[in-house]
């Protein structure tokens, strides 16, 4: 079964960086789309960003320009370069891959979460 870790999240203030890294381990399994999502304090869970095995990476608009997301194959680990950070991206950042084994249909496994907090 795959097994994700997340790491990264902290404190920053606004206008901060922070870079989250999540590696993805599992012997036989195929990784293919690996996405950040984030659920902020009362709010639902919502895509941040993904990245197909290609390298082709889409961004929801409020990150557009902020952050930037990237993917070493050979280490199944994805990354997210978070720039000028606000208040309002403050959040539990998860990591999610789409996986399969062989014959088998296409399963999705999520991390556990890593907390960004921005304040001043």
């Amino acid at each position: 079964q795959v097994q994700l870790v997340e790491s990264g999240g902290g404190l920053v203030q606004p206008g901060g960086s922070l870079r989250l890294s999540c590696v993805a381990s599992g012997s036989d399994a195929s990784i293919n789309t690996m996405a950040w999502y984030r659920q902020g304090p009362g709010k639902e869970r919502e895509l941040v960003a993904s990245i197909t095995r290609s390298g082709l990476a889409l961004y929801t608009d409020f990150v557009k320009g902020r952050f930037t997301i990237s993917r070493d194959n050979a280490k199944n680990s994805i990354y997210l370069q978070m720039n000028s950070l606000k208040i309002e991206d403050t959040a539990v950042y998860y990591c999610k891959v789409d996986y399969r084994y062989i014959g088998s249909n296409t399963l999705d496994k999520w991390g556990p979460g890593t907390l960004v907090t921005v304040s001043s």
